[in-house]
């Protein structure tokens, strides 16, 4: 206490000296400084602005609260899986992609689907008309699935797959081909997205209503825990609540709020909490903000360990380990000098390091224009491995703690986003915020006030608002061939015919009457899938039954 009191005078005293007389011959460049969450910042920080309890607030890596990470060595022992997000046109076309991005070091797969997969329409469906193949890979039956990692050893490699509202269809495909090449669920290890609460804040691809959907999610956590204990089975998504324009301590909110929702749903299905918890994992954004970014993983951290330990009851280390994934922010890239977004994916990705994510993909320069090339993706990639190999920033566990400014904003984000799960919590919970609008709401407002601050001038975006040029040369862009729809039409045509259509017609009223009852869906989706029932026709079986979800006016 005495040293601080002197150091505060000290600061007093420095303040009025030696500041004052700087700021006379140069001013501050702004009147206020702040982060990205509006948390004020200040010019130093001193040990007198971080009250921090060593043991309670920090502890040691690999134990609670986990801020300083989830392993005790971390990156000394094992890096970060090096995820590359791909898939577009064909599966034949996504599965060379992946070959190729495999052999250029990247150690795990993440798929990206197209949007009538992402929806439930296949391929020949009237409302898949012009969008086959467009943002990502078309999968419409298991034969598209086995020709997506033909030659891809499922024991070998981690697959992430972001598909929610189908999650678990996709899923059960993925079972299905580890079965044809000889590799028991048991031995699959990946992550589904599953994350359907942010699809109604933030992405808007669901499917069906909000119950219906919850009870997709708790049967995919129930027979994950059985069948496929390796997967992840779900990846609790702040990543799009970040891309829709909210703040930091915003994304880590409605995040966790999210999976306290998830929780509380597999609860209420009659799970234990120690069963599936360690299955569960979190996607987030890497923005700009360097140091804010960094403090936001280790708040995100702790507070999930608090919330899971002390709300829940779990008993297991491993039910408090949040574990997450990170993708470098898309809403960041500019479709202007698209090369300096090379510059951007590499600060956030090495905030991601900094931080402590598990998994990290990097976004490529040129997807503010379009899907990208294999050589933005190499380039992309190679962000990732100078990082791990050449900077030296993966031989020390957490090595911005102790930051006085770190060890702020890393407490001022667990405040804010402390609060609005209070706020969240006083409503009934995440599904009703999100139903109220209270939550799209408040993102809306965090991506009203950054547009204005672009458009001011007060935010610079380089290349945009400032340092503009007007001979900006477009890259060679990758352009998806329009002809493949007819192709993924054909396909169709020909599996229906030769499938055994009196099955299919059998195993779609079993569905429809399993739907009704609260049946484990997951068997019969593997067994769907086996006998080329296809996701339209899945999907379109379950709207018969459920309908679809249709926004309230105040969303």
């Amino acid at each position: 206490m005495v040293a601080l009191t002197r150091l505060h005078d000290a600061k007093r005293r420095w303040q009025e000296n030696v500041v004052q007389r700087a700021l006379s011959k140069a001013p501050e460049r702004r009147a206020r400084f702040e982060t990205s969450s509006g948390i004020a910042l200040d010019a130093v920080y001193t040990p007198e602005d971080v009250p921090v309890d060593y043991e309670a607030d920090l502890g040691f890596p690999g134990e609670y609260p986990f801020t300083r990470g989830i392993q005790p060595t971390m990156y000394r022992s094992r890096l970060w899986t090096m995820r590359q997000y791909a898939g577009y046109a064909t599966a034949e076309e996504s599965n060379a992609r992946y070959r190729y991005l495999l052999e250029q070091g990247t150690t795990g797969l993440s798929v990206a689907f197209d949007l009538p997969t992402q929806i439930g329409y296949d391929s020949d469906d009237p409302m898949a008309l012009g969008e086959v193949g467009k943002v990502g890979v078309s999968i419409s039956s298991l034969d598209d699935m086995m020709q997506l990692f033909d030659g891809i050893p499922l024991d070998k490699v981690s697959t992430s797959m972001t598909i929610n509202a189908p999650a678990a269809i996709l899923l059960a495909m993925y079972i299905a081909v580890g079965k044809r090449q000889g590799v028991a669920p048991d031995q699959l290890r990946g992550t589904v997205q599953n994350d359907i609460l942010k699809e109604y804040i933030a992405r808007g691809t669901y499917i069906f209503p909000p119950g219906p959907s919850m009870r997709l999610i708790t049967d995919l956590f129930a027979y994950c825990k059985g069948h496929v204990p390796r997967w992840n089975t779900i990846s609790i998504s702040g990543y799009h609540i970040r891309e829709a324009g909210s703040t930091a301590a915003q994304e880590v909110a409605f995040t966790l709020a999210n999976g306290i929702a998830y929780v509380q749903a597999a609860l209420a299905a009659g799970l234990d909490v120690d069963d599936f918890a360690p299955q569960l994992s979190f996607f987030f954004n890497a923005h700009n903000q360097f140091l804010e970014e960094v403090a936001k993983f280790r708040a995100a951290r702790r507070l999930w360990a608090q919330i899971m330990r002390e709300r829940f009851g779990a008993l297991k280390p491993e039910s408090w380990k949040l574990r997450f994934h990170t993708q470098t922010g898309g809403s960041t890239l500019t479709a202007q000098q698209p090369v300096n977004n090379v510059a951007r994916v590499a600060i956030q990705a090495l905030s991601a390091v900094l931080g402590g994510t598990q998994s990290l993909h990097t976004n490529s320069m040129d997807e503010a224009l379009a899907l990208p090339t294999a050589q933005a993706a190499q380039v992309a990639l190679r962000t990732q491995q100078i990082i791990a190999y050449e900077t030296g920033v993966a031989d020390t566990v957490d090595p911005l703690a102790g930051s006085y400014l770190v060890e702020y904003l890393t407490e001022a984000i667990v405040v804010g986003a402390r609060d609005y799960i209070t706020r969240i919590d006083a409503m009934g919970g995440a599904q009703v915020a999100i139903e109220t609008g209270f939550v799209n709401n408040e993102i809306m407002d965090a991506a009203y006030a950054y547009q204005r601050a672009v458009e001011s001038g007060d935010q610079v975006v380089v290349g945009v608002n400032q340092f503009a040029v007007d001979d900006d040369p477009e890259p060679e862009l990758l352009r998806v061939d329009p002809t493949i729809e007819a192709g993924q039409r054909a396909r169709l045509a020909d599996l229906r015919a030769r499938r055994d259509n009196t099955r299919v017609a059998e195993l779609r009223t079993q569905l429809a009457a399993a739907a009704r009852t609260s049946e484990n869906l997951l068997p019969l989706f593997v067994e769907c899938v086996e006998h080329d029932v296809t996701l339209g026709e899945i999907c379109h079986t379950l709207r018969d039954v459920w309908g679809e979800y249709r926004p309230s006016a105040s969303v």
